[in-house]
């Protein structure tokens, strides 16, 4: 609400000193085309820079997703362990009944 109060006044401020600094851009624009050559270079660096990281970035990445598999496995299996010690003492049972069979 503040914003739509104030925005007369943003609005007439923002042309007031857009046009009192107009003289200003215009004598800088001739220097910000030096600059063109260092952001390309900064753009040239941030790519070399992104492939011989992103290697790495994406083994941590498989690696992590391994470790978080891993543990909502476990997170969901680790309740079941009490009946598989159960049917494991009952296969352990039946094995032990089982009479030998001779050929």
């Amino acid at each position: 609400m503040f914003f739509l109060l104030t925005l007369p006044f943003r609005i007439i401020f923002g042309l007031l000193f857009g046009i009192l600094l107009l003289p200003f851009a215009l004598l800088a624009a001739p220097f910000a085309l030096l600059l063109i050559p260092l952001l390309l270079l900064k753009m040239a660096i941030r790519a070399a820079v992104l492939v011989f990281v992103l290697p790495f970035v994406l083994l941590a990445v498989v690696l992590g997703l391994g470790v978080a598999f891993v543990a909502v496995a476990l997170a969901l299996l680790t309740p079941l362990l009490p009946f598989a010690a159960i049917a494991f003492v009952i296969w352990v049972i039946m094995r032990a009944s089982q009479p030998a069979v001779r050929v």
